[in-house]
């Protein structure tokens, strides 16, 4: 298996709370932009989506805050998909320090949204596979 897709970002000080460390609704921003950045690679833009009628939609998200992370400290945020045979996928990501320490592991469940019926698509492999460019980076 190759590895996860990875950005790296670097954590700016408006980022952080009163003790220093990186604001905790801020990890949710850096997993959202791994996962866009996953599908500009793929070869997916927002225009693609909507002008096929669906865009991805966030179903839950669990974070699991390891070490903490400071302004200054650059992270490699992976996005990996993982695919069931439903109307939802699953996401997992990591926050890793430069050194290779863990700063959080992210768990999402997503699906894609039909923007017209406002329902969630059968089988979202589909469209990721048949939009994709490199369907690869989705593990298909």
């Amino acid at each position: 298996m190759s590895e996860p897709f990875s950005v790296r970002v670097t954590v700016r000080g408006y980022e952080t709370d009163v003790q220093g460390h990186l604001n905790q609704a801020v990890y949710l921003n850096y997993a959202e932009h791994a996962r866009w950045s996953l599908l500009r690679a793929a070869g997916i833009t927002q225009a693609g989506l909507i002008g096929r009628g669906i865009g991805p939609v966030a179903l839950e998200t669990t974070i699991r805050y390891r070490r903490e992370l400071l302004a200054g400290d650059e992270v490699d945020v992976t996005c990996a998909f993982a695919w069931g045979e439903g109307k939802t996928f699953t996401i997992e990501q990591t926050v890793r320090k430069a050194d290779g320490t863990v700063a959080a592991e992210l768990t999402a469940v997503g699906g894609l949204l039909d923007l017209e019926k406002r329902r969630l698509v059968a089988h979202p492999r589909e469209y990721f596979n048949e939009l994709a460019s490199d369907p690869s980076l989705f593990g298909l």
